[in-house]
């Protein structure tokens, strides 16, 4: 029996990143071996096991085939017999192909080592064509190892274009794309995520809504980068430099697929594109199966983003109204997270990256003000049930209107 680190642990070793998860490859063990040293059986498809003492993943070394459509249809098979190459070479990438024994002898018997050296993503063999789901992971990939100058290799990517024209990418589940779209849309560069998609067609498969706002073109006045699917990439990267949450990397990705909808014959104006994307967001929202607080935000983001940023000029009761909308008072986080988006579509800019947005504060800031009116003066004063709610709005409403006339944006 060999036991070798595989996949992640090495490639990120080698990388002088930090390495966080194990996964470990047992090579010349059966199944029984393997329960009589206490290894506790976990996977369905394939043997795999927790060790003892460590709760580590242990599998062993097998070799698979294409039995059926999709990313589940394989055939796996186990045995004493498969080698460590034979296991390798089942690997997507030639980086994540590689292996290190107890004793730390590098097995790279397919260029993981020259690859990373030559920042790039390419896939170990012709077998990398038979799992659509792969299409997801380089381009995760791709995303996380952006910033250390990695691409994708050009022969990958027309494997990948492959795979998109098959009608493969149809057979993934809603639950395994959402699992790959949100960790690419936590990776350090979730734009290249997407425009990785997009150069291999795979974005017009799996999200045709956002696929269509690259070549649709805005105000250049307030959009210097003009093509709309370039804007949303670029919010998205402004989105990872200011570490902001999932849900609003989701919203900041939808918020503009209205503009999608809009006649070529009004372009470069998209009047009413908020109310417009509502259908679109809630068909991606429905698609891709995203949490609650996901779909929420999105909406919100769609319908109300350009309020944000006419925050300065809004009256009073519509701020008020604004407010309610989001359930500002007992949702605050919410309404942050919308704050928050809107300053990412801001920031996502030709030449607005480093643009100071007032609105941010002032809607915090509006939110804190309304959000400080006291309840018990006017439970004292005998206001119940809807009348109480009705005199809140009225204080709310004046706290808002000397909040607005006092506010001096800096």
């Amino acid at each position: 029996m060999q036991i070798y680190k595989v996949g992640g642990a090495v490639r990120d070793r080698l990388l002088g990143q930090p390495v966080t998860d194990i996964d470990w490859l047992v090579v010349g063990a059966t199944v029984e071996q393997m329960l009589a040293q206490g290894f506790r059986p976990v996977g369905d498809d394939f043997p795999v096991f927790l060790h003892p003492q460590t709760g580590e993943e242990y599998a062993l070394a097998r070799t698979e085939r294409k039995s059926g459509q999709g990313y589940g249809g394989f055939t796996f098979f186990a045995s004493p017999d498969v080698s460590v190459e034979d296991d390798l070479i089942r690997r997507d990438l030639t980086i994540n192909a590689m292996a290190e024994d107890a004793q730390g002898q590098l097995y790279d018997p397919y260029g993981g080592q020259r690859d990373l050296e030559a920042r790039l993503l390419r896939h170990v063999s012709p077998a990398f064509a038979e799992d659509p789901l792969r299409v997801l992971r380089v381009a995760r990939f791709a995303a996380r190892y952006a910033p250390l100058g990695f691409r994708v290799a050009d022969e990958t990517l027309a494997l990948m274009r492959q795979l998109s024209e098959s009608g493969e990418l149809q057979a993934l589940t809603a639950e395994r794309s959402w699992k790959e779209i949100s960790r690419a849309l936590m990776e350090p560069r979730p734009d290249v995520f997407f425009q990785v998609l997009r150069d291999c067609g795979a974005l017009a498969e799996l999200l045709p809504e956002v696929d269509a706002l690259f070549g649709v073109p805005q105000t250049a006045l307030h959009h210097p980068e003009i093509d709309t699917g370039v804007h949303v990439l670029m919010a998205l990267q402004q989105c990872a430099t200011h570490a902001q949450p999932l849900s609003v990397r989701w919203a900041s990705l939808l918020h503009d697929l209205g503009k999608g909808s809009t006649p070529a014959a009004d372009w470069p104006r998209h009047i009413a594109h908020e109310v417009r994307g509502l259908k679109q967001v809630r068909a991606v929202n429905a698609r891709c199966k995203a949490p609650k607080d996901c779909q929420e935000l999105a909406l919100l983001v769609c319908e109300y983003h350009t309020h944000g940023h006419r925050a300065l000029e809004l009256k009073a009761s519509t701020l008020l109204e604004l407010l309610q909308n989001f359930d500002a008072y007992r949702r605050p986080q919410r309404f942050a997270e919308f704050v928050a988006a809107c300053e990412m579509d801001a920031r996502g800019r030709l030449g607005f990256e480093q643009r100071d947005y007032p609105q941010a504060r002032y809607l915090l800031g509006a939110a804190s003000a309304a959000r400080a009116v006291p309840v018990q003066p006017l439970l004292e004063q005998g206001f119940k049930g809807a009348e109480l709610g009705a005199a809140l709005q009225r204080e709310r409403l004046q706290a808002l209107k000397a909040y607005k006339a006092s506010a001096q944006p800096t």
